[in-house]
């Protein structure tokens, strides 16, 4: 493509605000919980099982039952009523959520509606704030110009705040020159933060994922519940019919001109290629894939995870 600088820019869709994000969590409570592509483990935590045991938190005292434990009477019930009590808890359920936001340079790109980063900001705060509502910590690590922050899994209100603060700022436009640590290394971050149960969200363009990254979301897909959220923009599925077109990276704009026909085949060909990888890798894994293009209804998409493996080659370009 070839391209000369033009003036003028509107922000709206290039950036993701925290007073957007903040305000992200009304529409997340109609995700209810958050989507996974199964659930494999079983902790300490406030998913509620349907059976009653020696759980952490206590539900009530009623009259022994054979088979109760012993360890469990409650002695002072007993004595008052003169018959034997037991003290049942509730066994808890945890299932700690990661974010993991690729908001590289390379995703401050989008023809419609919004950028890449944008999206992956806005849908990753939908899940947090629906993680959040379910009672679930959440915890980040986020890939950005210059630097990766790291966030533990927390309940707290402010801290999540901060998450937010720092998908806020990594949708910002990236200094002129700026990068990014490569890709495979935050992905070995995520997957060293990881617990065993955990509900794991990758989201990324996957355009620089390598080896040593597809070992990284191997294990994060054995560790826990891992769903891999594919951004992309319908430009990068179907090059445009020849001419001139506006494009901006939140800080120029540019007109730009696409090349020969054998430049879109080609084109075409590597978007193809990179999601039928991603795809394969997924299945052999057994992780959720879901496609997310940027003009899309996020709530829609997301709450079709659970259910909908979706797959850019199965939709048409719009």
């Amino acid at each position: 493509m070839e391209g000369k600088r033009i003036q003028g820019t509107d922000n709206r869709g290039v950036v993701a605000t925290l007073d957007e994000l903040v305000a992200l969590r009304a529409p997340a409570a109609r995700l209810g919980e958050p989507p996974a592509t199964r659930a494999r483990h079983a902790l300490a935590g406030p998913y509620r099982s349907a059976f009653r045991g020696g759980g952490i938190e206590f539900d009530e005292v009623r009259a022994y039952q054979a088979g109760d434990d012993v360890r469990g009477i409650d002695w002072r019930v007993t004595a008052r009523t003169g018959r034997p009590h037991s003290r049942v808890f509730r066994e808890e359920r945890e299932r700690p959520v990661w974010l993991g936001v690729d908001l590289a340079p390379s995703m401050h790109f989008g023809t419609r509606r919004a950028f890449k980063s944008v999206v992956a900001a806005r849908a990753a705060t939908l899940l947090g704030w629906s993680a959040r509502d379910a009672g679930d910590r959440a915890g980040a690590v986020i890939r950005a110009a210059g630097e990766t922050r790291e966030h533990a899994t927390t309940g707290s209100e402010n801290r999540f705040f901060e998450i937010l603060g720092d998908l806020a700022r990594a949708t910002e436009p990236p200094p002129p020159g700026a990068a990014a640590e490569g890709f495979d290394r935050t992905l070995e971050r995520l997957a060293d933060r990881v617990r065993p149960g955990s509900r794991v969200y990758l989201l990324s363009d996957f355009t620089e994922l390598g080896e040593r990254g597809r070992q990284a979301l191997a294990e994060l897909a054995r560790q826990g519940d891992l769903t891999c959220l594919g951004v992309y923009d319908s430009l990068e599925q179907t090059p445009p019919p020849p001419g001139e077109y506006r494009v901006s990276n939140g800080r120029d704009v540019l007109r730009v001109s696409p090349g020969s026909r054998l430049f879109g085949d080609t084109w075409a060909e590597d978007f193809r290629v990179r999601w039928e990888a991603l795809a394969d890798f997924c299945r052999a894994h057994r992780a959720g894939l879901l496609a997310l293009r940027t003009d899309d209804d996020l709530l829609d998409a997301l709450a079709s995870a659970e259910t909908v493996a979706r797959d850019p080659m199965n939709r048409r370009a719009a």
